[in-house]
């Protein structure tokens, strides 16, 4: 009975660890979908503490090797368990090699909940495996066990601020992580016993008295410290607990995509004029319930349960295949401003409207021409495979971060939503910051668009009467035509609504119908946006000529309704002189500029964690010295991941995107190190006059490092030619005034000289601040 009470006393400790390293699994899994992240750091926990258990009889500098070949074979198993649970079919090795490369971003990118795929828990699994090690030689075989609590504490906490606001509280298991810690110190077999003799036992009585004396007063003062900052942080802790965490995913860029994708709706034009050109290969199977019958809304009958871009009442019609969402409109672009995140193959749902009817589409798509980031897919993508995809759900769509392959296949299954028709007529829309963004209407509206908007509302008061009166109005008196010129600025739209029609005018493709129609919606109240997609053939190739654009609007209760504003066939329109007559003004037809977007940001490799020394003994001051080395550890990792996060941000600026994103990004590299050189420059002055301030400022500084007698040696630089910042500044002014003329050359000039600014700048530094200089967590947060 005493020895399986003292087996059980000694067992306590090893359980405590590994279950305190399990709860920090516990706590990140609440952001993961399903439970096999929370699992595998579970196992990876409790082999960590059975290794060096099982290790305990042999010397310490051997435990770490085998712990690390223990811990290499369950990461092989959790990363093939994980790839076989994500549908990832790639050799070991290759899956292994990008979660290393990419653990981190994905991670922190990855739309929640994440799922647990190779990328996404390989650097979990890691820092459990560590900590359970490390607090297990510090605990167990040293017998500091409190101190032994500290790598599972930090795991904890990381966790913790991993998921930041996008969890509940993590209530529970904090009170648990308390609960079994105090247990763990309060048996007393959870102590490792003294296996040495009492260390005053050859000491004179005198001298034994002055160590305990010591011992006493050094326990006394250390009760003391902790009582007092528990009292001194006790109410400011306690006063963050309402308060929101911080999101860590906000300092990672999540994938972008570029100029082709940003405003897919000049491709429109181009696919027309090359009909033939094969986009897709499309296989569709449907299984679902037919519509339920509800009044026409189009025009002559024909509205969003007759239309195929809602995926049609005819349950054998297949549903439009959506490309891209556009809500974001300037009065010259039509642009996608989505936010995409990394997503597994589950994607999240998204609540269907009342009422709706909701059928299942699945289809395997070949990619063939197409190009670009954006994924074709029909509405709502529920679930894919084949590609790993980032995605919005706001909109529905998604892209592809490596881009477009011919040849690429993938499966993507879908709930197509077709809303109850019974209720538009009557329904409202919604208003409010909520969907600003879907009713702004950009300045600088041609007064002819106005008085149409007004006309055509006049008569109207129900906002499915005004969308069908602009719909019907389109549809009525213009037509298609497969080679009109693209653009969709406000000058573009009032030509091709008021334009003659000898001239050019009162004709175009679906971009401007579509957008002709969203900002007429919008003129009169509606909430409106513009998507971009293909019809959908059900099995077979998706050519250019199936490229298609159409409105949407969203109405209360009922979702976002599409309309098909393009005139019926064989319907010959009517002139818009019979119906509505603006002054005279026949303004010619003008191209809108191509958008300049922001530059993509893309992930460098990021380095595997390294592995934290181990204490070579179980005297003090290793202990001591392990514990310090174990914060130094930390201390370092936290610098390494701030530098490499400084870095990337740095050399996105420098050599990613446009050449014109690329010399904004070096002009914010060099107020970025004036900032870091405490010497701001405020937004409100030119580039002309930050330049001057950049070259005073490097000249004080090297004023200021330099000695008396040196000085002038100093402000000459040390041989090396002068970072010149006017030229940079020549190059901003020149993108300002001048968009689209700035050179790859130029771009690299102007990263040069950043560069070299910021190099200068930093080099004049005092030794400690250059090498907190590629740290500083200040760039990462700064307003852009």
């Amino acid at each position: 009975m005493v020895r399986v009470l003292g087996a059980v006393r000694a067992a306590v400790a090893p359980l405590a660890l590994a279950t305190l390293v399990a709860l920090a699994g516990v706590v990140l899994g609440r952001v993961y979908a399903g439970g096999l992240l929370a699992w595998l750091v579970v196992g990876a926990g409790v082999g960590a503490v059975l290794v060096s258990v099982a290790a305990r009889r042999l010397p310490s500098w051997l435990v770490a090797p085998l712990s690390v070949a223990a811990l290499a074979g369950w990461t092989a198993w959790s990363l093939r368990v994980s790839a076989d649970a994500a549908g990832l079919t790639a050799p070991l090795v290759e899956v292994a090699a990008d979660a290393a490369r990419n653990g981190i971003p994905r991670l922190l990118t990855a739309m929640i909940p994440v799922e647990p795929a190779p990328d996404t828990v390989l650097v979990p699994l890691v820092a459990a495996w560590l900590a359970g090690l490390a607090g297990a030689e510090v605990g167990l075989r040293a017998g500091r066990l409190l101190l032994g609590y500290l790598p599972p504490a930090l795991l904890y906490a990381g966790a913790l601020y991993v998921v930041g606001p996008n969890a509940d509280p993590a209530i529970w298991p904090t009170v648990a992580f308390a609960a079994v810690a105090a247990v763990g110190l309060a048996v007393p077999g959870g102590r490792a016993a003294r296996s040495g003799p009492d260390p005053t036992a050859g000491l004179a009585p005198g001298v034994r008295a002055a160590v305990r004396v010591r011992l006493a007063a050094t326990t006394a003062a250390g009760v003391a410290v902790v009582v007092g900052l528990a009292a001194l942080l006790g109410p400011a802790v306690a006063g963050r607990v309402e308060g929101r965490p911080v999101d860590p995913r906000r300092y990672v860029e999540p994938p972008q995509v570029e100029s082709l994708d940003e405003n897919p709706l000049i491709r429109i034009s181009g696919w027309a004029l090359n009909p033939q050109q094969r986009l897709l290969e499309v296989s569709t199977r449907r299984d679902g319930a037919a519509p339920a019958p509800g009044p026409s809304a189009g025009p002559d009958g024909d509205g969003p349960e007759g239309d195929p871009a809602a995926g049609g009442g005819d349950p054998g019609r297949s549903p439009r295949i959506r490309l891209a969402v556009l809500s974001d409109y300037d009065g010259v672009t039509w642009r996608v401003g989505a936010t995409y995140r990394n997503a597994g193959r589950i994607l999240p749902e998204t609540p269907t409207a009342p009422g709706a009817t909701v059928e299942t589409v699945r289809q395997e798509i070949t990619v063939a021409d197409l190009t670009g980031r954006l994924l074709p897919a029909v509405a709502t993508p529920r679930e894919v495979s084949g590609a790993r995809v980032a995605y919005d759900p706001r909109t529905g769509t998604l892209i592809r971060p490596e881009g477009l392959t011919p040849g690429l296949r993938y499966t993507v299954t879908s709930a197509a939503e077709r809303p109850d028709n019974n209720l538009l007529a009557a329904a409202d829309v919604p208003a409010g910051d909520a969907v600003a963004r879907v009713l702004r209407v950009a300045d600088g509206v041609p007064e002819p668009l106005r008085r149409l908007a007004a006309q055509l509302a006049e008569d109207n008061g129900a906002p499915y009467a005004r969308a069908a009166a602009i719909e019907q109005f389109l549809a009525e008196h213009y037509r298609v035509v497969a080679d009109a010129p693209s653009g969709h600025a406000y000058p573009n739209l009032e030509f091709f609504l008021f334009g003659p029609r000898n001239g050019g005018g009162q004709r175009g493709t679906s971009e401007q119908f579509a957008a002709a129609f969203a900002v007429l919606g919008r003129l009169t109240g509606l909430p409106t946006r513009v998507v971009v997609g293909f019809t959908s053939p059900g099995d077979g190739p998706v050519r250019a000529a199936d490229a298609y654009a159409w409105p949407e609007v969203l109405f209360s209760g009922v979702g976002w309704v599409p309309f098909d504003p393009l005139p019926r066939p064989d319907e010959q329109p009517r002139p818009v002189e019979e119906d509505f007559r603006p002054p005279q003004e026949e303004p010619p037809p003008s191209e809108a500029p191509e958008p300049t977007p922001e530059p993509t940001e893309s992930a460098p490799p990021v380095a595997a964690p390294a592995r934290p020394a181990e204490p070579a003994g179980v005297a003090t001051p290793v202990l001591v010295g392990g514990g310090v080395a174990g914060l130094l550890l930390l201390a370092g990792a936290a610098f390494v991941a701030l530098a490499w996060l400084r870095r990337s941000r740095s050399r996105a600026r420098l050599f990613a995107g446009d050449p014109g994103s690329r010399v904004s990004g070096a002009w914010r590299e060099v107020t970025d190190a004036l900032r870091l050189a405490g010497r701001p420059v405020g937004g409100d002055l030119a580039a002309t006059e930050v330049a001057a301030r950049a070259r005073a400022a490097l000249a004080e500084a090297r004023a200021e490092a330099s000695p008396p007698g040196n000085r002038r040696d100093l402000l000459a630089g040390p041989g090396a030619p002068e970072p010149d910042v006017a030229e940079l500044a020549a190059l901003l002014n020149q993108l300002a005034f001048a968009p689209g003329t700035t050179t790859a050359d130029q771009a690299e000039r102007a990263a040069a000289v950043a560069a070299g600014y910021t190099a200068a700048l930093r080099a004049a530094r005092p030794w400690w601040r250059r090498l907190l200089w590629s740290a500083h967590p200040g760039p990462l947060r700064w307003p852009r």
